[in-house]
């Protein structure tokens, strides 16, 4: 090597360390060209579309990292700038279908049986055969007086009257119970509004993606239990047969008022047959940390998260363009986290509270590496304080406004319309409510975790409508999410001065987020934390439906 060449590398290798020295101090200049060069290169179709587990994501996760490195960051995962993830993509084998047998009869899935694929026993075939019990609504109390060691357990789907949403888990209940399996009940009422059949067969029977926790449990729970299914019709009135109740009995006795069932052994002996194919990929979440000043404050962190995956490629499609860039979804997400990350490092103050940078895998395939980091936090001893999500900015004009999704329901609030005031933008209030845009992206696994979260976004003023509903027409999830779009980098720059001004107050405020009193996201999901008085012009907030689909307890086994 020669001597230039040395002294060049040597600078290099020492400039991560130096970040902070060199740093300026002061408000830091927020660049369109930085902007545009990260959105540039992870918008490239030599990255391939970024797809978990590729080549292509694993370049970005790189890219990341080398500007974590740079900007003096201290490594956030559990190897380094990474936290893996195991993702597991799993689908039930059609060449052997999935069958329920009530004594002589056998239900094929999909007609009164359903069965979801399994990534925990996968690419084998599962018989099993044992007795059966029926434990009415599935609470611990329903077991009193029968004996599940062994048999399947048949539960009524949906919570009982009095019971929130997510404070009962009938598989758990089941697994201490010892039981082989669990099967829910699909009732006729169930079949009107809740548990939608033809919907739920599509579903059920397409291929599932789910993380695997260390251990290789699906999202970390492990219930104890073998196997699952959902019946209904024909295939619920052969279980019930010569029981204490036949099905039409059960069925009218729930619709009488205050009709509770109680809980007995059934006749039929069942056999459950199902094949799974299973395919885990590895993955990562890249994080990296900003040390907080503060002693008392450094073990609190900030999140500032964007996801860096996106659809890959899809060698089937029609025409010479096969490559999901995803340029505004999310790699424009993930220079706006780049370009705020580096204003702390220019302004030379290090906050008071410590950062998380994450760029996270897997958001388009079920919000997978935010659940993953939401239940494994990288903090050890402390805690995440806020999320502030960035996915999918539209950078096509001059926003004059801001959108952050759950602003109302935590003083979060109040923030964002601090940072957007000292740049002269309005925070505007969901546009769409009926898309329920909170529940949909990365922020939304920290809110189950308890953390008060936003998701940002440019607003609907100025043109910004347009160029959103014609974004989501033209190009969401389209091979035309390229660098080709009319982006306004300045737009990205002050976007990313925005999120800067946000993460900056959340560091360096006195107190910690705080969701707002009644707020059902905060009683839902933080129940014993301390609640912020809710200011008089803030709307009251509804929890999410529970969706008995979207949650199904069959494929966690």
């Amino acid at each position: 090597m020669h001597r230039k060449s040395f002294l060049i590398a040597l600078a290099l290798a020492l400039a991560p360390a130096a970040a902070w020295a060199q740093a300026g101090t002061g408000e830091p200049a927020f660049s369109p060209d930085e902007v545009r060069a990260h959105v540039e290169f992870l918008a490239d179709d030599l990255l391939g579309g970024r797809d978990n587990g590729t080549q292509g994501f694993e370049i970005a996760a790189r890219y990341v990292s080398s500007r974590f490195d740079a900007m003096g960051f201290k490594p956030g995962g559990t190897q380094g700038w990474y936290q893996p993830v195991n993702i597991a993509d799993y689908v039930l084998d059609v060449g052997k279908p999935a069958s329920l047998a009530v004594g002589a009869k056998r239900f094929a899935s999909g007609q009164d049986v359903l069965f979801g694929p399994s990534p925990l026993h996968g690419n084998e075939t599962q018989t099993l055969t044992a007795d059966a019990v029926f434990v009415g609504h599935g609470r611990e109390a329903d077991y009193a007086g029968v004996d599940a060691t062994g048999k399947f357990v048949v539960t009524l789907l949906g919570n009982p009257p009095g019971i929130e949403p997510g404070k009962l888990d009938k598989a758990a209940v089941a697994g201490r119970h010892g039981a082989l399996g669990l099967i829910y009940l699909v009732t006729p009422d169930n079949l009107k509004d809740a548990f939608p059949w033809a919907q739920a067969v599509t579903y059920f029977q397409g291929p599932q993606t789910n993380w695997l926790s260390p251990d290789g449990f699906p999202r970390g729970e492990n219930p104890g239990l073998r196997i699952g299914a959902y019946v209904k019709g024909a295939a619920a009135e052969a279980l019930f047969k010569d029981a204490p109740m036949r099905a039409d009995q059960l069925y009218a006795m729930l619709a009488a008022p205050g009709g509770t069932p109680g809980s007995f052994a059934l006749k039929q002996r069942l056999t459950l047959q199902r094949t799974s194919i299973v395919t885990v990929k590895k993955s990562e979440n890249v994080i990296g940390i900003l040390p907080g000043s503060d002693p008392k404050l450094a073990d609190e962190y900030v999140v500032l998260s964007a996801h860096l995956d996106h659809e890959g490629t899809d060698p089937g499609l029609e025409g010479e363009d096969k490559i999901y860039n995803g340029a505004m979804d999310n790699a424009a997400g993930v220079a706006t986290m780049l370009e705020a990350a580096r204003a702390f490092t220019q302004s030379g103050k290090r906050p008071r509270r410590s950062i998380l940078f994450v760029a996270l895998t897997a958001e388009e395939d079920g919000l997978i590496g935010s659940e993953f980091l939401a239940r494994y936090p990288v903090v050890g001893g402390g805690k995440v304080v806020a999320d502030v999500n960035l996915d999918m900015p539209i950078l096509l004009y001059d926003f004059q406004d801001v959108v952050a999704f759950g602003a109302e329901h935590s003083t979060l609030g109040p923030i964002v319309a601090r940072a957007a005031a000292k740049m002269g933008v309005a925070l505007s209030p969901d546009p769409m409510p009926e898309e329920q845009l909170f529940l949909r992206s990365d922020h939304y696994s920290f809110v189950k975790a308890g953390v008060p979260s936003i998701f940002l976004v440019t607003g609907f003023r100025n043109g910004g409508e347009k160029a959103f509903r014609d974004f989501l027409k033209a190009h969401y999830h389209k091979v035309s999410d390229d660098i080709r779009q009319p982006f306004d980098w300045q737009a990205g720059a002050r976007f990313a001065k925005i999120n800067y001004l946000i993460a900056r107050e959340i560091a360096d405020a006195d107190q910690e987020p705080r969701w707002y009193q009644g707020n059902s996201f905060g009683e839902r999901y933080a129940r014993d934390a301390p609640k912020a008085p809710r200011p008089a012009n803030a709307p009251a907030a509804t929890a999410p439906k529970a969706i008995s689909i979207a949650v199904p307890a069959p494929t966690k086994n």
